[in-house]
């Protein structure tokens, strides 16, 4: 099936034009219908960032699940592992998240997980885009059976708790200074708060939220403020999360970023140490450097890759056993003890690295030397262009030069109109010159 609505991370767009309140009744009729089962009063529990209109999107899904008599928890602004976590122990049948991750605010989006906290299959999601085609009229409850909706109000204590639990009682972080950057998202209240319990000297950053400036010089994203103020206040480590606090970078004391490959390094070999690695190896994407792989491979362990998404990363490692796996880009899924990317609890794990080798940031973070890798976007109106001949010829020419000592990965986004160029090698010269001349392949008319 040709899915229209659901792309790589749940469904995203413009806020008002594409994610419409319309939309948003109808997603949440039909994935009330799909997740519905046994006698009992299913339930769903929604979050969302601190996107304006969250308000519009929120209340909208209330009414869509309320009139297929499902009851709804409202959990308020709250970080997306938090809505996995709580969709588990809440014993729910649904979760929501409502959110656009590191998308401007002008965007938002609903993220779907399934009883145990994962995100949806394809299949579930297809089923879910049938019922949206369909006549929905006939499957609403009846008037005594409608939905009820109400407010829960210590999610944020009951995730800073469960964060708190992924790190050894005997563990604190007294000593570390550490400014954390919450992207004037969803973590903007929870992540300060775990990092003081902690015992950190914590600073803070994007923990402003007013509605339209989530991510806005801030953030995984743009990470460069958390930079000057690492600097600035000498401090030990920075922390970086994006909109929904589902993916993290870290910055040293520096102000040099530190990737996810670095950070799935890092967490692969201290791990592989302890003995905690359930498989021999990690998972990660078709973006991950290839300094990573063979970083890996020196140490005795595999490097699998999937298709770009954490949800196909989550697949292959439920799939196959493993419990590591994320994205370059910052995600990374611990599956000991999340179902989904949870930039705090990485964070945490990172942190708790550093604590123990009692090493600055710049040294235990710095597990390889990264391959030159180039990454360029070409947007593009109408059908995708990936099958015009022209395209194909410089494809095919790139990956000659590059032979086995280099990769190509040219793919179209999931979430915007957008052909995702990436090229690495160990020539960076050789390397630009290959993302330009597919890019320029990819944009001609």
């Amino acid at each position: 099936m040709n899915r229209k609505i659901f792309g790589t991370d749940g469904i995203r767009g413009l806020a008002n034009k594409a994610i419409t309140p319309e939309l948003a009744l109808k997603v949440g009729q039909a994935a009330g219908i799909a997740l519905q089962h046994g006698d009992h009063r299913n339930r769903v529990v929604i979050g969302k960032d601190t996107r304006l209109s969250g308000y519009m999107i929120e209340y909208a899904l209330v009414a869509g699940f309320t009139s297929v008599g499902m009851d709804v928890l409202l959990l308020g602004p709250i970080p997306t592992p938090a809505v996995a976590m709580l969709t588990r122990s809440m014993r729910a049948d649904l979760g929501v998240m409502i959110s656009a991750s590191h998308n401007p605010f002008e965007d938002n989006g609903v993220k779907l997980f399934g009883p145990q906290g994962y995100k949806l299959s394809d299949e579930v999601e297809e089923r879910i885009e049938r019922l949206l085609a369909s006549d929905l009229a006939s499957k609403l409850a009846r008037p005594a059976d409608l939905g009820r909706a109400r407010r829960v109000d210590d999610v944020r204590a009951r995730y800073t708790e469960y964060v708190k639990h992924t790190l050894p009682r005997n563990l604190s972080f007294d000593g570390l200074r550490v400014v954390v950057d919450c992207a004037n998202g969803a973590a903007y209240k929870v992540a300060p708060e775990a990092l003081w319990e902690l015992g950190a000297e914590v600073f803070s950053i994007g923990v402003e939220p007013e509605g339209t400036n989530i991510n806005r010089d801030v953030g995984s994203t743009a990470p460069a403020t958390l930079a000057a103020r690492v600097r600035e206040l000498r401090a030990d480590i920075g922390i970086a999360l994006d909109g929904d606090a589902d993916r993290v970078l870290i910055v040293d004391e520096h102000g040099s970023l530190v990737d996810g490959d670095q950070l799935m390094a890092l967490v692969a070999q201290t791990w592989h140490e302890d003995g905690r690695l359930s498989q021999p190896g990690i998972v990660a994407t078709i973006m991950s450097n290839f300094g990573l792989e063979r970083f890996l491979g020196a140490i005795g362990l595999s490097l699998a890759r999937t298709p770009v998404g954490d949800r196909y990363v989550l697949e292959y490692m439920r799939t196959h056993g493993y419990n590591v796996g994320g994205e370059q880009s910052g995600h990374m899924i611990l599956s000991d003890y999340c179902t989904t990317g949870d930039g705090l609890i990485a964070a945490l794990q990172v942190m708790a690295v550093i604590k123990r080798r009692e090493k600055p940031v710049s040294e235990v973070c710095h597990a390889f030397e990264p391959f030159p890798q180039i990454l360029k976007n070409v947007r593009f109106k109408g059908a995708a262009p990936l099958e015009k001949a022209a395209v194909t010829k410089a494809i095919r020419s790139a990956r000659e030069m590059l032979g086995v000592e280099g990769r190509l990965v040219v793919r179209p986004s999931g979430t915007e109109p957008v052909i995702r160029v990436m090229a690495e090698g160990s020539d960076l010269a050789l390397v630009e010159r290959i993302v330009d001349d597919v890019c320029d392949a990819v944009g001609a008319r």
